[in-house]
């Protein structure tokens, strides 16, 4: 075991009183206040920005020569929270300003919402340019109340902590007071009382009728070197994720269990489908602005927030198992909003293939694969395993896991994988977790050295000058096909 300090989040769920439900709500707008006063200095910015380098297009010069004569400057934190302080007010001297109840809340509400409308700010810019991954983020907008999301954020001086837990059951939070939690804080407080966890900033945000708690703390945490029994006799697994079954592995999850080479597909939203259509309907025939339409529409976000937590209940339990069981997770690195983008000509025409990619859709966010690979990655890294994540585009669906020849015509509808040469027959999804597994050893067997000597996907050498403990001298891995023999796929 070495130690490695890492950022970890504890949340726990809240239970204040009718009052300090109220305060909660009144952080949460000040700090959509800060946010939306923050984007408007920097909007204000970059409007006269256009309309300066507009003249000058219009008068004759080219837009580029423009552009370079006019320099942008956006605000960032440090300029606004100045021109903040200055106009600001103060209720209790009697003096008016843009925000004279300032006073009334922590000041890292505010800091808070500047912080991230530089973020936001930031996110659009670097999309814009083409810098940042994913899908393309919009020109940032103003938080409006009822519809964002009610949070704040709060920091402390962590060598005079005001951000602590109290006994087991309540939580500190800076000038706010003492909330009570559900949950027990035993764990977080025996690691801050051994000097193992450092809190760092505390997140309260609503979800649902629940206020919840996220605690971030500079742990350290304890990284196995040493593989398991379990993860050895698993070696590596080929992890196909979908929308039909959750997840399709190439071996055995449970090795005591011959079918959990299949995991399916819980589908939380449709066993809660019925409720939420019928609050959708009753929300859809109140009127806008009455106290019925706030109430049907609390009563949606329960049920969407129920269906939440039973799915990131459910993910954070297959992860685990998958990152106990396995020496190496291999998936796909494919494209989630690629996935949703199919053009229509896969399924068919007209109104049949649009209720079909809705459908798709659907389930395919339902089951959460970027939320699966998300929690792969820093799972993997806690149980000492590796994952493994494949080159966009890679034709796992296509190729025979048996003789390797290709079969373009392979499409989405079909269960089963034919092969044209070998004659092999096995489930599509079957056939492409097999493919994902010999890729990833593929990959792992020509990782690259600086030494010479050849290193396994955990960076540590083949050849180790010293065994592990007891004097055993380290085995050697380099193939791992001899740790992990083909298993029969089930058809």
């Amino acid at each position: 075991m070495t130690t490695q300090e890492v950022l970890r989040a504890y949340r726990f769920v809240l239970d204040p009183s009718e009052s300090q439900a109220v305060l909660l709500a009144r952080y949460a707008g000040a700090a959509r206040w800060a946010f939306n006063h923050a984007l408007a200095v920097k909007q204000a910015e970059h409007q006269r920005w256009r309309t300066e380098v507009q003249a000058l297009v219009d008068s004759g010069m080219t837009e580029a020569e423009a552009r370079k004569r006019i320099k942008l400057v956006i605000p960032s934190k440090p300029a606004i929270q100045k021109a903040w302080v200055a106009g600001r007010g103060d209720s209790r001297c009697a003096v008016d300003g843009s925000c004279s109840w300032w006073w009334e809340v922590n000041n890292h509400c505010f800091q808070s919402g500047f912080i991230d409308a530089d973020a936001a700010w930031r996110n659009w810019l670097s999309s814009f340019r083409g810098q940042r991954d994913g899908r393309r983020v919009g020109y940032p907008r103003y938080k409006k109340k009822g519809r964002s999301r009610e949070s704040f954020r709060l920091h402390h001086d962590v060598k005079r902590p005001s951000i602590r837990l109290v006994g087991y059951r309540r939580i500190n939070l800076p000038k706010f007071g003492e909330v009570r939690i559900h949950n027990s804080g035993k764990h977080l407080a025996r690691l801050v009382g051994r000097g193992q966890a450092v809190i760092q900033s505390v997140t309260v945000s609503r979800a649902g009728s629940r206020w919840y708690a996220s605690v971030l703390c500079k742990v350290q945490q304890e990284i196995p070197q040493r593989l398991t029994a379990r993860q050895r006799a698993g070696g590596v697994v080929g992890v196909d994720l979908g929308s039909t079954h959750l997840a399709v592995l190439s071996g055995r999850l449970r090795q005591a269990d011959c079918d959990s080479d299949v995991v399916e597909h819980p589908r939380h939203l449709q066993q809660s489908m019925e409720r939420l259509t019928k609050a959708q309907r009753a929300l859809s025939k109140t009127v806008k602005g009455s106290v019925r339409r706030v109430r049907a529409a609390r009563k949606v976000a329960r049920i969407y927030h129920e269906i939440a937590e039973r799915r990131a209940t459910y993910l954070h339990g297959l992860t685990k198992q998958l990152a106990e069981n396995f020496s190496h997770i291999a998936v796909e690195g494919f494209d989630v909003q690629g996935l949703m983008k199919r053009p229509p000509s896969t399924l068919g025409e007209g109104r049949r293939a649009s209720s079909i990619t809705a459908l798709f859709n659907r389930h395919l966010m339902d089951a959460a694969p970027g939320e699966v690979r998300r929690q792969l990655a820093y799972k993997a890294l806690w149980y000492g395993a590796t994952m493994v994540v494949l080159e966009p585009g890679e034709p796992v669906n296509r190729v025979c896991s048996r003789c390797g020849s290709q079969n373009p015509h392979v499409s989405v509808s079909v269960r089963r994988f034919d092969c044209w040469d070998c004659g092999f027959s096995i489930g599509r999804r079957h056939n492409a977790a097999q493919n994902i597994r010999s890729t990833a050893q593929r990959m792992i067997r020509n990782v690259p050295s600086g030494s010479g000597e050849t290193e396994n996907a955990r960076g540590v050498a083949v050849r180790p000058s010293a065994g592990f403990g007891g004097g055993r001298a380290a085995l050697k891995r380099e193939d791992i096909r001899v740790q992990c023999p083909d298993a029969t796929p089930r058809e």
